[in-house]
């Protein structure tokens, strides 16, 4: 069934024709029975989108709308907004999941019937799940400011949403009591009417959980509205859910009091009687969690909605563990009405420290010998305002182990978060050790994120080592366990790599002979590839064409990057061209689609006035193309594309084709000259092109592995571990 509410964007139109935006404008103006406008804005105007499918298909352009788009443009168009939509669409997702033949008995008839019939069916699956759910205040819940204003973290894996974590955590609104009443359950019990602007998306939505699943169905939908509202959350990768949730092991009971969209509680290893707790200061996150956490597990599911530090929803639980990703710098987290809140065992934190808050409030809610797991920014590990805190937590054996991830694991992306593994003491340990270890090493060029394979095995093999024993032999570089006496000094600075030992004298030798084997490899492949002497000739008079006439007359293609798309891949940039390295970037998410490079393009950058051009390879491929970049890719029948990014390189042809700001120089890519050759000549210049560039690659090796080199030399010199000898 269409829904003649359902409104779409000229962005939506492109995407379901698969063209640009640019080609919907030229339609709008260009026919005159295009569909008119029927909301939006005069610069963002919307469309009905049965008039707009009803105008594709007649004009061709359109066979049918995919049933994922067309439940996706449901979504999006909801009138109550696609947060509330996606609500309703995980309540009946749950429904169809539990009980099939019910959904099949009041989805059959008319929507009004469909929505007077739906609450008392979902009422029977919610309250086992969830416990208790009325339908007081659950439009305003779900619709509250408190919902779209602050960026949070998220954690998140695929465009499926799997292991996705948008932890808008329970924190502050303000400091007033009366805006802080007490936590209440995250999923409310729609009503009717709420109910019938929403049929037509139920509908669809059932239609695709028949095709995918119930939990595939809510897992897509969640990851395409994330992924269309980047700014709203921080991306962070699955793998460090998993991480978290593996250092806390095998557990029943299980709280994340900032649990955004579940990644965490999801990441947990599923066992019989399991309970998860969650708590979300955001009303549609803590719904949001509750439900995919019912569609993801049999275990019992208590959510909730509430300012976790100030309306804890929980405060009579006790634990197995506690997983976390905490708001950092919070500085409004209840610092004055908090004062004397039984939770500060360990001492009040100030008010710049509101995540030794949460490393409190995570140890209140655990049995004893329960462990918990938080994701902390460095910082905490060394502010002195912080010192008194961190060293009680030492001396009472509460703290455990701190872990610095590498720099790229998690946003910000360029500082190296810790985490932090706490343990309720059941009595105090005689003679205290705690684990620090680094995993900096493991870090990945570019953006790409660490070698999260490396860095899973280095943490879990110490800590499951250390937890066994109580103490950890030395692991030079990563890891080592030292008594809590040798911390508490003046600052109690727990910064792993401040206490690491260096790799061994015969560990750094043996590094750098490596290096210099590579480096006398690569050297000497440099020499062979060096160019043969050059012949002198006179100038070559050739008919010239420009890369404009070539695309006139389709011998090429000519794009240019910059969107970032719905899937998440690695972005080509223009420093990556220009360095000759693997794509590093990204870019927002963008309603239209991402170019992405093939084996074979050439690729040009346009500003900064140097002559470059890169052939894509096969091991670039895919990757999306980055700004200020355009992308030519060739008929193969007519051009070969060695031939074109020689040419294209000359220097003499980009400064003909460069126009001058007062700050940059932007090359016009059209202009770029070509000499009219037959495809064998073109192959013969080629492959002398392709040699050049292997050589060109050689030294850049060799001048990478010549600064690893010296920079080793340097180190193990002053660090003592290489003799001057």
């Amino acid at each position: 069934m269409q829904d003649n509410a359902t409104e779409v964007t000229a962005a939506g139109i492109a995407r379901l024709a698969g063209v640009g935006r640019a080609a919907v404008s030229n339609w709008r103006r260009r026919h005159a029975d295009f569909p008119k406008p029927v909301g939006g804005t005069e610069t963002s105007p919307s469309f009905a989108l049965a008039e707009v499918e009803a105008w594709l298909r007649k004009q061709g352009k359109l066979a049918e709308v995919p049933l994922r788009e067309r439940v996706w443009q449901q979504l999006v168009g909801h009138p109550e907004g696609p947060v509330a939509a996606l609500i309703h669409a995980g309540c009946v997702l749950l429904l169809i999941h539990d009980r099939p033949t019910v959904w099949l008995d009041v989805s059959a008839g008319s929507d009004e019937r469909l929505a007077a019939m739906l609450p008392g069916a979902l009422e029977e699956v919610l309250t086992p799940r969830f416990g208790p759910v009325t339908a007081v205040n659950s439009r305003r819940a779900v619709n509250s400011p408190r919902a779209v204003t602050t960026p949070r973290a998220v954690n998140t894996a695929d465009a499926e949403a799997d292991g996705v974590n948008t932890s808008t955590p329970g924190g502050p609104v303000n400091t007033h009591p009366a805006a802080h009443p007490a936590a209440h359950p995250a999923v409310h019990l729609p009503t009717g009417p709420e109910l019938l602007p929403s049929t037509p998306l139920l509908r669809g939505t059932a239609e695709l959980a028949a095709e995918l699943g119930a939990r595939q169905t809510f897992e897509f939908l969640l990851g395409r509205h994330l992924d269309a509202n980047p700014r709203q959350y921080t991306l962070t990768p699955a793998d460090l859910a998993d991480l978290m949730a593996d250092l806390a092991g095998p557990v029943r009971t299980v709280l994340d009091p900032a649990c955004g969209t579940g990644a965490l509680l999801r990441a947990v290893t599923t066992r019989a009687d399991q309970e998860l707790y969650a708590q979300d200061s955001a009303p549609e996150l803590a719904a949001l969690t509750a439900l995919r956490l019912a569609l993801h597990t049999r275990a019992v599911v208590r959510g909730a909605t509430g300012d976790t530090l100030r309306a804890d929803a929980h405060p009579q639980l006790h634990a197995d563990a506690v997983l976390c990703h905490p708001p950092f710098n919070e500085r409004n987290w209840g610092h004055d009405e908090l004062a004397y809140d039984p939770r500060w065992e360990y001492g009040f934190p100030a008010r710049t420290e509101s995540e030794l808050a949460w490393v409190q409030h995570a140890l209140a809610r655990l049995r004893d010998g329960g462990t918990a797991v938080l994701l902390m920014p460095p910082a905490a590990a060394s502010r002195r305002s912080g010192r008194r805190i961190r060293a009680d937590l030492l001396r009472r054996g509460a703290l455990r182990a701190v872990v610095a991830l590498p720099v790229g694991a998690a946003p910000p992306y360029n500082i190296p978060l810790h985490l932090w593994v706490l343990r309720r003491p059941e009595k105090a340990p005689t003679q205290p050790e705690v684990l620090l270890a680094d995993t900096g090493q493991f870090a990945a060029d570019g953006r790409g994120g660490p070698d999260w394979r490396d860095v899973r095995e280095a943490v879990l093999d110490a800590w499951r080592a250390f937890d066994r024993a109580g103490t950890l032999a030395e692991r030079p570089g990563l890891a080592r366990s030292l008594p809590v006496i040798d911390l508490l000094d003046d600052d109690v600075d727990l910064a792993p790599a401040r206490h690491l030992p260096p790799p061994t004298a015969a560990d750094g030798a043996e590094q750098l002979t490596a290096v210099r084997e590579r480096l006398g490899e690569t050297l000497r492949l440099t020499a062979e590839l060096t160019p043969a002497p050059a012949d002198a000739a006179h100038p070559a008079r050739w008919p010239l064409t420009t890369i404009g006439e070539l695309a006139r007359g389709g011998a090429l293609v000519m794009r240019t990057g910059g969107n970032g798309g719905h899937a998440r891949v690695p972005v080509l940039t223009d420093h990556d061209v220009l360095a000759g390295t693997s794509p590093s970037g990204s870019l927002p998410e963008s309603d239209e689609a991402a170019v992405l490079v093939e084996a074979g393009d050439v690729v040009v950058p346009v500003l900064g006035g140097g002559s470059m051009a890169r052939v894509i390879d096969d091991a670039t491929g895919g990757a999306a193309l980055g700004r200020n970049l355009v992308l030519l890719r060739p008929e193969l029948t007519a051009l070969d594309p060695w031939f074109l990014a020689g040419f294209l390189r000359g220097t003499a042809n980009n400064r003909q084709a460069s126009s001058y700001a007062s700050t940059a120089t932007r090359l016009d890519v059209r202009r770029l000259q070509l000499p009219r050759l037959p495809l064998d000549e073109q192959r013969r210049y080629g492959e002398r092109f392709r040699a050049l560039d292997e050589f060109e690659r050689a030294l850049r090796r060799a001048g990478r592995l010549g600064e690893q080199l010296l920079r080793g030399m340097y180190d193990g010199l002053t660090d003592g571990t290489v003799t001057p000898d």
